[in-house]
């Protein structure tokens, strides 16, 4: 009964990081996108450039699919080492999806903002007077070049604050789906590891 029971957790944990590494491998490429077709698109700091949306999402998605990797290894060899690894890293990455989806609404085109606290952020990172063309009223090639009465004003940070606010509940709903999610990964690698060892104290 209890072999039969492992058998059957370990192949829905196989299967559950098998969409779990092709959601990584999606997320990889929206990123690679970003990076080629943006540049320094959605900078999260003056003072450190390449700390882009685009960035961070290709880190998140080579994580993602790093851990999909381990925990469909782990399932099929039933690798107490990996299944422990999966785990801690399962819970790393909650982190950094939370990160990413709020940048996804930061930056997406229906908020009308430019730089974090003030258009002039992006100053300092093109160390001239320009902008990202995003931050453009009427979008053109190099409009960010033009006079600041072009540009949009409202910070960034205060626009997302308040969308959250309105759409608190949109918000809340996504944020449960992937806590569900998560912790039915972590169920499935914790249940596991647990039987493996009971499994393995068992045959000694």
């Amino acid at each position: 009964m209890a072999h039969n029971c492992l058998q059957c957790i370990k192949y829905l944990m196989f299967v559950f990081n098998l969409l779990f590494w092709l959601g990584g491998c999606g997320i990889l490429g929206v990123g690679i996108w970003l990076a080629v077709t943006q540049g320094n698109f959605a900078t999260l700091s003056s003072s450190f450039p390449s700390l882009s949306a685009a960035n961070l999402l290709i880190i998140t998605g080579t994580f993602v699919m790093i851990i999909g990797f381990v925990g469909c290894i782990g399932a099929i060899k039933e690798n107490k080492c990996l299944l422990l690894s999966f785990f801690i890293m399962l819970l790393i990455i909650f982190v950094l999806e939370l990160t990413v989806v709020i940048l996804f609404f930061v930056y997406t085109d229906k908020f009308r903002c430019c730089g974090v606290s003030n258009y002039t952020d992006w100053f300092e990172v093109y160390n001239t007077t320009r902008v990202p063309d995003s931050c453009c009223l009427e979008f053109s090639e190099n409009c960010g070049l033009h006079s600041p009465g072009t540009w949009w004003k409202a910070p960034c940070y205060e626009t997302v604050k308040i969308w959250l606010q309105e759409n608190l509940l949109a918000v809340g709903i996504f944020g449960l789906c992937t806590a569900l999610v998560q912790i039915l990964g972590l169920t499935f690698a914790m249940t596991m590891y647990c039987q493996v060892v009971k499994a393995d104290t068992y045959c000694a």
